[in-house]
């Protein structure tokens, strides 16, 4: 059974778009499934040295060098995952599904089952979760994130989650498959109605911040 949603209470956002300072080099690039499907370049070290520079992307590139197999999701103490902000450009809603396992409102992603590319493990988890075949993914990473989960009948562990903005189709009808019970498109404003953890916030802030910037690259580029 769904928690209820708490009281919407506000959640202030930072003005100061954080996109902008977390990989200057790296100029954004919207793809289809399809481009990454055929895509055979992009190794799991270069899809979390294009995210955030920090501490998280430190421990995770120590991940991918003490652990051969940090891409399986047997790996312990922890594994690489690739996760989605779903927001729809008109309204800058967000996508959220509650999670049959863990049983909370989460953004759609899972493990990267040995394939490096993070993008193209994001955005596959996003179209089998949701059920939308036609979302684009926005690179490079916008949050890096390590969290602990402790699902029913396995052990405690890390996901070590490279985390993507990507962009919902207009009137896109999430259908859904069998891990999650539900979904909401929520407004920014109402995100604390889900419970959010900080990470969950910081994506937020990421990646309204990353869509503002697709939306003003664009405005610049028209006649």
């Amino acid at each position: 059974m769904q928690r209820p949603a708490k009281p919407c209470t506000s959640v202030r956002f930072r003005p100061e778009p954080p996109i902008f300072t977390v990989n200057p080099t790296k100029t954004p690039t919207i793809s289809p499934f399809e481009v990454l499907r055929k895509r055979k370049q992009v190794s799991a070290k270069d899809s979390v040295l294009a995210g955030p520079v920090g501490p998280i992307q430190f421990q995770i590139l120590n991940l991918l060098e003490n652990y051969p197999n940090a891409l399986d999701r047997n790996c312990r103490p922890g594994h690489l995952t690739g996760s989605s902000l779903i927001v729809r450009p008109e309204d800058s809603k967000i996508l959220v599904l509650f999670h049959a396992k863990l049983k909370r409102w989460l953004q759609p992603g899972g493990h990267a089952d040995r394939d490096g590319d993070m993008a193209r493990v994001a955005l596959r988890e996003a179209i089998e979760e949701t059920g939308i075949p036609l979302l684009n993914i926005v690179e490079p990473p916008i949050d890096l994130d390590i969290h602990i989960v402790d699902p029913p009948h396995e052990d405690t562990h890390e996901h070590h989650d490279v985390r993507y903005l990507v962009l919902a189709p207009e009137g896109s009808c999430p259908r859904g498959n069998y891990e999650s019970t539900g979904f909401q498109w929520l407004d920014p404003s109402e995100i604390q109605q889900i419970d959010p953890d900080d990470g969950f916030i910081r994506l937020v802030e990421r990646g309204l911040a990353m869509l503002s910037m697709l939306q003003l690259l664009d405005s610049r580029s028209r006649p």
